[in-house]
């Protein structure tokens, strides 16, 4: 046996010896793992990232869509910690996705390189809302910069309007002087999930994001150095140069299919259909305003229909939850189902396929409640009533809602109709027609683009109402932090432990302490 073992010893020395002449390098590489891919395998992933704020998603309870009345599966809560800023992890890929471009035959323009500006706006854009500043030269860079500087909010918006024009002046001449010859994989695009690889619709969202952006920045229009009313006349007075979408069909969505599920599908049916209602700062909205999308998206509720013998076709069957309501109390309205206080949503349009609608991300309606507003404020010449009605009209369609006929629905397995005239009726009532380039017509854009945004466009309801306080939102126990609205998220707490000078640096620059508060105002609500 003690031979053996010797042996045994012998021999394990020895190949580890003989291993010795390998490089360590070697042995660090994984061989089941590609060093080098086509772009068109990157870019899928990173446009698939860009659908992170999905419907009915945490972040739709805090655009006070919809609520949770079941603890055990959530709240509406706004004690918000560190925020999710692992877009990061998706510029990694976009920057690898036009490093393998170049390699693979692209020119120094190449729509990977043009889409990859884009992609950069369009996630800066979205984490800087959440937080405040964050790193963007340092950014990005490894091991070579393990503790990046932080750039402020106004520079971080400086490059997102910088990349978006860039964007745009690349797929115009990648649109206006096709290489046709040139069919290297990194000249050509693949792997587009949103558009099909057709450049036309991406020059098209790129500037109707530039919009957002801009319509994003109000608060500051008396920078100089940004111009943000110079830049928006700039934007709307060229189409040739600036082409917006322009109808439904030139959305910026992710599809939904028996694959990649729409998030309510009849898998979760059983678990989740009565555990969250329709928050009353939507529904009740739609309510008042006599608004038929309320029929299309909720369910009447109950209690209204058995104790107070409403028939489905009655609006004022329709009542969403406060967001602020104490959880307590809204689970013990909701635990009956047969006297339910609130709406839920609905079964037949969300539990009913894998694919109940597409999940917009930069949509039509949201293009013209942005042109209203422009002109609304005097920024842009045009018709602000003509915008704010077409940006309802878009919406009202999204739901196959005509503009004068019935709506023909079922509850309970019974039919029932409700007539709809928009001209005619709806419009006509005061409080939906539009009031003029004033205080008054600019709320009444700003509440119909928030209804607009239901369950899509990410945290747009809430930015939004944050930058502007329309429409009013619910608070109380409910709703946590004390009831008051936070008005950012903080930094994750790596940040905090591994960038601990320039975390603390940024902190005292944007809010004058070294706290990082989510009741803070950042620069870009100040």
């Amino acid at each position: 046996m003690k031979s053996l073992k010797i042996l045994s010893l012998a021999a394990l020395t020895g190949i580890v010896f003989s291993s010795c002449n390998k490089k360590f390098e070697e042995y660090n590489v994984n061989q089941n793992r590609p060093a080098q891919v086509p772009p068109s395998m990157v870019i899928g992933g990173v446009l698939a990232n860009m659908n992170v704020d999905k419907p009915w998603s945490n972040v739709m309870r805090w655009n006070q869509f919809d609520c949770c009345n079941y603890n055990y599966y959530g709240d509406q809560r706004y004690d918000w910690g560190g925020a999710d800023l692992n877009s990061f992890f998706s510029l990694t890929n976009v920057q690898q996705m036009e490093a393998e471009a170049t390699r693979l035959g692209g020119k120094t323009n190449n729509p990977y390189n043009a889409l990859g500006k884009f992609i950069r706006a369009y996630f800066y854009y979205r984490m800087t809302s959440l937080v405040g500043d964050l790193p963007i030269d340092d950014a990005l860079k490894g091991t070579a910069v393990v503790a990046p500087k932080y750039a402020t909010q106004k520079e971080v918006f400086v490059h997102i309007l910088q990349w978006l024009d860039d964007a745009n002046t690349q797929l115009t001449d990648l649109i206006n002087n096709p290489d046709k010859s040139n069919t290297a994989e990194g000249q050509v695009l693949k792997g587009d999930i949103y558009y099909g690889n057709d450049l036309t619709k991406w020059r098209r969202a790129v500037n109707s994001f530039k919009l957002r952006v801009l319509i994003a920045l109000s608060k500051k229009s008396a920078d100089t150095d940004l111009n943000v009313a110079a830049a928006i006349k700039n934007l709307l007075s060229d189409p040739a140069k600036f082409p917006l979408i322009e109808g439904m069909d030139q959305n910026l969505q992710f599809i939904y299919n028996n694959i990649n599920k729409y998030p309510s599908n009849p898998d979760n049916l059983g678990n989740d259909a009565t555990r969250y209602n329709m928050s009353a700062t939507y529904l009740n909205i739609l309510v008042t305003l006599n608004d038929p999308r309320a029929y299309i998206t909720a369910e009447p509720a109950t209690l209204q229909l058995n104790k107070n013998k409403k028939s489905p076709a009655d609006i004022t069957a329709y009542v969403g939850a406060p967001a602020g309501q104490s959880l307590e109390d809204m689970s013990s309205l909701m635990s009956n189902v047969d006297t339910a206080a609130y709406s839920v949503r609905s079964r037949a349009r969300y539990y009913s396929s894998y694919a109940a609608e597409p999940g917009v991300l930069v949509g039509y309606p949201e293009v013209c409640f942005n042109i209203a507003e422009a002109i609304n404020r005097g920024w842009a010449e045009g018709n602000a009533e003509e915008w704010y009605k077409n940006g309802m009209k878009a919406s009202l369609g999204f739901y196959g809602i005509p503009l004068k006929g019935n709506v023909v629905k079922t509850y309970g397995g019974v039919n029932y109709t409700v007539s709809f005239d928009f001209e005619g009726v709806y419009y006509q009532q005061p409080s939906v027609k539009y009031q003029g380039n004033n205080a008054q017509g600019l709320t009444q854009i700003l509440q119909q683009k928030y209804l607009a945004f239901f369950e899509n466009s990410g945290w747009e309801a809430y930015f939004n109402w944050r930058r502007t306080g329309v429409p009013t939102f619910s608070t109380g126990a409910g709703t946590g932090n004390s009831g008051v609205l936070p008005k950012r998220w903080k930094y994750p707490d790596s940040e905090r432990t591994s960038n601990t000078v320039n975390w603390t640096a940024s902190l005292q620059s944007q809010f004058g302490s070294g706290t990082d508060d989510i009741n803070a105002a950042m620069w870009l609500v100040k």
